[in-house]
């Protein structure tokens, strides 16, 4: 957990170098007119302070892709590169043609930085702190601007101040940045796995987690290459299995093994759908709901989190822990077999093997915990199936294989699934399932919420499980590396084949599969509307507001310039900033990211109504600059709790492993899109609506996001990556 923790933080310094970048261009600019004599020419000033906007566009464009090709690592430490080489070149920068082209190039560092860290972030965390970690960009870059703030103010108070090493100091961080990419940070083990790369992929799970035992995780990988088309929402009833002969008697049983000696599990499905919370979601959607216009992915995500009753005792730990418990009904394992942990990890590690005989890596092999050396062959191709503890095995009724925990409360499992055809033969394949916990253990004759006393054609509680069970929802459907042709070879496990094999269809028609486009339009909606809810209106304003308060009086009597003073205010209303984005961070996997913007948002309109009444009304001076400057810093600290980070949280959440680069680039570009816009029709606005009116439509706007957030937006906090792409996909089947 620690190496998650570390590498994010390594990673979000490329978003420390955009603010540092940003606040310096702000500062320095005032000098750099100067010298190149710019009062008379705005176009050109205004050029220089938009180019590294310019470059961060351009280089949006084919950035998603490129990563999705060569990998994330690469575009970091080529947004390091850019970083450094632009520092150098302002550095110099001899007249203002070439200070223009380096800001190109710091653009392009930018552009790539912004894009790929909350996605590279995403793809290493852990479900339950993902959030935590990837409000770390926000928080960092911050930080680069309060830093910067404070070194341009300090450099301001010089007799002649030098805007090139204003500028050129950025060289310095970027160094450290270059040097984290090449040494420190890995490839996303995502990608990784995308890519056929087993071994590797395993090597840097182990060092992310601190641990040698990543088997759940690295199936989860394999199965997050391909999202289930058919996927259909199951319910199931688990308890202990207490017969085991008559549990491999029923075919639609799954058998659970624990990791104590003698303890095992078996779960069934539930005759009557609809008493799980997952389940009753979903009969509730089917029924078009209870609030008009509100996409039945919002009910279902909130299902999941909806608070279960707390689990007591062995069945919690053995049953759902965050990593290690196997589904299993091989007919040789046997409910008193030993399942102690180290037998455990010995036998996934088995089920890692992909070294050839002379010890080398050999990414031939599929390294799934599915798999082991134990192999078949079909042309030509080396086919790994499972063996051991931790692995895929059918029982004489073919029901049941491995299951591992892979965050946030969900199991991973297949089964068997055989369905008789209409001349007598039967025909079968293998189903992936995504099981999560929705309830508590009880007795026959006490109850909690989804008791399975409550439910109709269930009363067979004490009899089949002695009076303890958990209710569970399973979203089922086809593996990703499911390769039909196989199943003639009669193999002991679930025929897959190696990912690299796999024959992958055009991105494009896979980005306009139902479920990513549903995607799409939570993240291309939540950064335009970002960008329109007036953070850069209110960053234009705050010097102003400011200075109306007195604070430009009180430092200019203390010798401070107006220069310096201004540069001071900004320096001030960022460090304002840094504990709201740390109470957010605390949040983030605790309240969630839906609940963060619905709470925050209703306190941004109410903070531009006040702008807009401010500017409207006509006051006393004072009042005017209290009511303005406690407005603003509501607004700041508030944004940066909601609205600043979640849009880049949940882009990078939403989308399937194969094209999550590509449509984190179309949402990317939408962003800078909408700063383009924003930046350069705030002067005309102002100019013809008056402050009032530019934050009246700032208000419309955040009272638009809001709805758009109650409708659209789903809560994906703690949730694997590879089942909230799942959950889109069910959800525009719904629809």
């Amino acid at each position: 957990m620690a190496g998650s923790v570390l590498v994010a933080i390594a990673a979000a310094i490329g978003n420390l170098l955009q603010g540092w970048d940003n606040a310096t261009i702000a500062g320095a600019v005032l000098y750099i007119k100067r010298e190149f004599n710019l009062e008379s020419d705005p176009t050109i000033e205004g050029l220089i302070v938009a180019m590294s906007l310019i470059g961060a566009t351009i280089i949006t464009t084919f950035s998603g892709a490129v990563s999705d090709s060569i990998g994330r690592r690469p575009m970091l430490i080529a947004s390091s590169v850019l970083y450094f080489a632009s520092g150098l070149i302002m550095l110099w920068a001899p007249n203002v043609y070439i200070l223009l082209l380096a800001r190109l190039i710091d653009g392009f560092g930018i552009g790539l930085a912004v894009t790929l860290v909350p996605v590279y972030i995403s793809e290493t965390a852990p479900a339950d702190i993902r959030g935590l970690l990837n409000t770390l960009p926000q928080f960092t870059g911050s930080i680069g601007m309060f830093l910067s703030y404070c070194m341009v103010f300090g450099m301001s108070l010089t007799p002649r101040p030098e805007w090139r090493i204003m500028l050129g100091i950025l060289s310095i961080p970027s160094l450290l940045f270059f040097a984290l990419t090449i040494f420190y940070l890995p490839e996303s083990p995502r990608w990784l796995v995308s890519k056929g790369k087993m071994a590797e992929a395993k090597r840097v799970l182990q060092g992310l987690r601190g641990r040698e035992d990543v088997s759940g995780e690295m199936a989860l990988l394999v199965e997050g290459l391909g999202v289930g088309t058919d996927t259909s929402i199951e319910e199931y009833i688990i308890g202990p299995a207490e017969d085991d002969t008559a549990d491999q008697a029923d075919p639609a049983s799954i058998k659970l093994y624990g990791s104590d000696a003698g303890m095992s599990w078996v779960a069934r499905p539930v005759p009557v759908k609809g008493q799980s919370n997952l389940g009753s979601a979903l009969s509730l959607v089917s029924r078009q709901g209870t609030v008009p216009l509100m996409d039945p992915l919002v009910t279902m995500f909130g299902s999941v989190h909806e608070k279960a009753p707390e689990m007591m005792g062995s069945m919690r730990s053995a049953l759902f822990p965050n990593f290690g418990s196997m589904f299993s009904v091989a007919e040789q394992h046997r409910p008193d077999q030993n399942w102690d942990e180290e037998s455990q990890r010995e036998g996934e590690g088995e089920g890692y093997g992909s070294d050839d005989v002379r010890g080398e890596s050999d990414d031939n092999n599929l390294e799934s915990p599915l798999l082991s050396r134990q192999a078949t062959s079909m042309e030509g191709k080396d086919i790994s199936l499972a063996q051991g503890n931790s692995m895929f095995q059918v029982g004489p009724n073919g029901e049941a294989v491995s299951s591992m925990g892979i965050g946030g409360g969900w199991q991973l499992a297949w089964k068997w699934e055989e369905k008789e055809t209409l001349d007598g033969s039967k025909t079968g394949g293998f189903k992936r399932i995504y099981l999560h916990q929705e309830g508590g253990p009880t007795t026959a004759t006490g109850s909690v919420k989804g008791s399975i006393v409550s439910v109709p054609g269930v009363d067979l509680a004490e009899e089949t499980f002695g009076g303890g069970y958990v209710q569970a929802a399973a979203l089922v459907s086809q593996p990703a590396l499911y390769n039909k042709s196989l199943m003639g070879m009669e193999p002991v496990g679930p025929a897959m084949v190696h990912p690299s094999e796999v024959k992958k269809g055009s991105v494009w028609r896979e980005m306009l599969e139902p479920g990513v486009v549903r995607a799409l339009i939570v993240g291309v909606g939540l950064q335009l509307l970002q960008q329109f809810a007036g953070i850069n209106g209110v960053l234009y304003y705050t010097p102003q507001i400011l200075e109306q308060a007195g604070v430009g009086v009180l430092l200019s009597n203390i010798g401070i310039g107006s220069d310096s003073a201004s540069i001071l205010i900004s320096a001030l209303t960022t460090l304002l900033m840094l504990p709201s984005i740390g109470v957010a961070m605390r949040l983030m996997d605790y309240s969630g990211r839906r609940f963060l913007l619905l709470a925050t948002i209703p306190i941004l309109i109410l903070a531009l109504i006040i702008l807009v009444l401010v500017n409207l009304i006509t006051l006393p001076t004072i009042l005017h600059a209290a009511f303005s400057t406690i407005s603003v810093v509501i607004y700041f600290c508030v944004f940066v709790m909601g609205f600043g980070p979640v849009p880049n949280i949940l882009c990078a959440e939403i989308f399937p492993t194969r094209v999550r680069g590509l449509c984190i680039a179309v949402c990317a570009l939408t962003f800078w899109f909408g700063d383009i816009v924003v930046t350069y029709t705030l002067p005309t606005m102002l100019n013809s609506i008056g402050l009032a009116g530019v934050f009246g439509i700032y208000a419309v706007v955040c009272v638009l996001a809001f709805v758009f957030v109650f409708l659209r937006v789903p809560e994906t906090k703690g949730m694997p990556l590879e089942v909230i792409t799942e959950f889109f996909a069910v959800g525009a089947k719904q629809s």
